[in-house]
């Protein structure tokens, strides 16, 4: 990998890290006057501003590459391989961490961050492969290393589609929290006076999900009671849940 390379990347991770610092602080203050909801949303902004660097990046990293193809130049140092061996080491250990922590705290910012990581781990096994062809083959293999950067920069713009998705679907509303949606059900029909559950839906906003659910109750009953097994129901979801946020119950007489 080349210094100029190596100093995109290094460049790009300072920023992305401090996007996502900036970006988890502001979205996990609570609710106010004019945000209802919170400022969750602020998590999927972050992780789209993460994949644009990347895509920045991948871009400068195929540029320099096909540059460096059409122009001759020297054998990379073999003491290279050494330096990019503890690169590959440390930034597979930095993405377990940061994906482990994502899932922790349902973050999409971090699994963003976690990511980039991935990519720079994958930039640099390219280039640690690209090397070593070079250094084995001699002569007239020079521009192996770059050959590798140009095809990593393609991983890293295919990352970016794995990064962007969930957080598109997170900004769109979009229904992709099944398993979620049994586990509320299963609850909701354990609290007294739940007869069933009808329509479930769930919105991811940051690090919690808000959710909104149709509750069966028994149709005869006064609306003071069916008021008290909706608080009951919303009270034990948030507390068997921990990751919810705002939950809305709706109550549907049983037919």
């Amino acid at each position: 990998m080349k210094d100029e390379q190596s100093a995109i990347e290094s460049t790009t991770d300072i920023f992305a890290s401090l996007l996502v610092l900036l970006g988890f602080k502001y979205a996990k203050r609570p609710a106010d006057k004019n945000h209802p909801y919170g400022h969750g949303k602020k998590e999927p902004l972050i992780t789209f501003a993460i994949a644009a660097f990347l895509l920045i990046s991948a871009t400068i990293i195929a540029y320099e590459s096909i540059h460096n193809i059409q122009t001759p130049h020297k054998l990379p140092k073999a003491w290279t391989l050494i330096v990019l061996g503890l690169i590959i080491v440390w930034k597979e250990i930095s993405y377990r961490i940061v994906l482990k922590k994502s899932k922790q705290l349902h973050s999409s910012s971090l699994k963003a961050d976690a990511w980039h990581h991935r990519s720079d781990t994958i930039t640099s096994v390219m280039a640690f492969i690209g090397i070593s062809f070079a250094l084995l083959l001699g002569k007239g293999y020079e521009t192996a290393d770059d050959w590798a950067a140009l095809f990593a920069s393609a991983f890293i713009v295919y990352n970016c589609y794995l990064i962007l998705r969930p957080a598109l679907g997170e900004i769109m509303d979009e229904q992709l929290y099944d398993e979620l949606i049994v586990e509320i059900r299963k609850e909701s029909n354990k609290v007294k006076g739940v007869l069933g559950t009808e329509k479930c839906f769930v919105r991811k906003a940051g690090m919690k999900y808000n959710v909104d659910l149709h509750a069966s109750v028994d149709g005869n009953i006064s609306v003071k009671e069916g008021h008290d097994i909706a608080h009951r129901l919303k009270d034990s979801l948030r507390e068997e849940i921990p990751n919810l946020g705002y939950v809305l119950i709706h109550v549907e007489p049983d037919k």
